[in-house]
């Protein structure tokens, strides 16, 4: 969760001193002071020693209201907190607004506005009664948005008035906090992700070991090892006893690639291609890294997260919810890239050495399905989820014979597992079905490479 520490309230107007609280005078405060002097001055006219006494009283007492009010200041401190500060895309958050009174004297009505994006709902607004010495008060709201992004919250402001409504002061706080709106994540079903020569496989182990039994890598024998790892003919060599080392985990490597070249998708909005694909990208990573998989966040511009040349963040470890936070994060905010072609994607991926490729990819033409066919050879395993620009903007529920099918057969024969991606059908069913792809007449694979990954 974020959280905004509690911080002193502010005069938006600064230093104005005795004119800012003036300023602050309300439409009744100013018809006493207006009426206060006229009495004055008539009292003064005509000789009426009474009169001035009214006057004086109708003059005085909004000025004395706006200079205690005005001196109040800084004793107010208010705090924000987010639950949670992460959220995905048309849920609710709640903020949770602290206000907490640190003078020795209660305080008027207070008059509470929190600025929030008009994107994730109306401006909340709250009236507060009066806060004893030392007291506070806890209100909240909720907020949510439809589109992804960071949006900030705050500052906070808090309208000060006295208890005759003379004057309204208006303190602003400093701080604000940041809401994050990722993409909505489905829950992918589980399929066969076999092993492969290379080492990649779901929990495939590699042993130290460089050539047999004989050529373990021992290691000193430590309080609580087990016996059973004793390896004898190191501890005849060495005159000390000697274990194997246990063996090592080879994790599994898994790249995501996100097309995000603006004229590869059309139209805007949560249900138009390009949300869809950044929102099966980011399930994509999410079921990916509950796998076990070290996955890789790789877009068409050759930016990848973790920085190009990482591994890729490690699963199934604590490390994991802040690695698909990290990735979250930079999905929030991905927008159209002004790229032109996927080479730079091609270039970062090593050959033949990048385990399993998931791909979300939009329009292709020739020339970039063509680069996209080669990707295939620098994995262990490719499996592409094509959207059609053309069928998205016509909003059919078909996938009809065009260009977009032609190069889903062109992919599938250079070995990549491929599906068209209709609007309207959700992640899971297409998930399956590049599954069943996989399973049932899958393309023969590419000369010099091994198959596996996706089964």
């Amino acid at each position: 969760m974020a959280a905004g520490g509690p911080q002193p309230a502010q005069d938006e107007e600064g230093k104005g001193g005795l004119r800012t609280a003036l300023a602050g005078l309300t439409t009744r405060g100013r018809s006493f002071l207006a009426a206060g002097v006229a009495a004055a001055i008539c009292a003064y006219v005509l000789g009426q020693s009474d009169l001035l006494r009214v006057g004086l009283l109708l003059a005085v007492l909004p000025l004395v209201c706006a200079t205690v009010l005005y001196r109040t200041r800084y004793r107010v401190a208010g705090s924000r907190r987010l639950s949670p500060a992460r959220v995905p895309a048309s849920s609710e958050a709640r903020v949770h607004l602290r206000m907490d009174n640190v003078s020795r004297l209660p305080t008027g009505l207070l008059m509470l506005q929190d600025r929030v994006p008009y994107v994730l709902g109306p401006r909340p607004r709250f009236v507060l009664d009066r806060v004893e010495a030392g007291g506070r008060r806890e209100v909240s709201y909720r907020v949510r948005s439809d589109l992804r992004g960071r949006y900030p919250l705050g500052p906070l402001q808090l309208r000060l008035t006295d208890p005759f409504g003379m004057c309204e002061l208006t303190r602003s706080f400093s701080t604000y906090d940041t809401l994050t709106v990722i993409p909505r994540v489905e829950a992918l079903p589980p399929v066969r992700l076999t092993g492969e020569a290379k080492g990649y496989g779901d929990g495939r182990n590699r042993s130290l070991a460089l050539a047999g039994e004989d050529d373990v890598i021992p290691r000193g024998y430590r309080h609580g090892d087990d016996l059973r790892r004793v390896h004898w003919r190191s501890t005849a060599r060495y005159g000390e006893l000697m274990v194997r080392r246990e063996e090592q985990p080879q994790r599994a490597r898994c790249t995501v690639l996100l097309d995000t070249r603006a004229r590869a998708f059309r139209g805007a909005g949560p249900d138009s291609a390009f949300e869809w694909a950044v929102s099966g990208t980011a399930s994509a990573l999410v079921h990916m890294l509950e796998r076990g998989f070290s996955v890789r966040l790789l877009t068409d511009t050759g930016n990848s997260v973790p920085g190009e040349g990482s591994d890729g963040f490690a699963g199934a470890s604590q490390e994991s919810a802040d690695a698909a936070g990290l990735m979250m994060d930079t999905l929030a905010v991905i927008d159209h890239s002004d790229g032109t072609g996927l080479s730079p994607a091609y270039d970062v991926l090593r050959g033949g050495n990048e385990g399993l490729l998931i791909a979300f990819f939009g329009d292709l033409d020739e020339e970039q399905a063509t680069v996209a066919a080669k990707m295939r050879q620098r994995s262990g395993a490719a499996v592409a989820f094509v959207l059609d620009a053309t069928v998205w903007a016509q909003g059919t529920g078909g996938v009809p014979e065009g260009p977009g099918d032609e190069r889903v057969r062109m992919l599938r024969e250079a070995g990549w597992t491929a599906v068209a991606v209709p609007p309207g059908v959700a992640l899971v069913d297409l998930w399956r079905q590049a599954d069943h792809l996989r399973a049932g007449a899958g393309p023969a694979p590419t000369a010099g490479t091994t198959t596996g990954g996706w089964a």
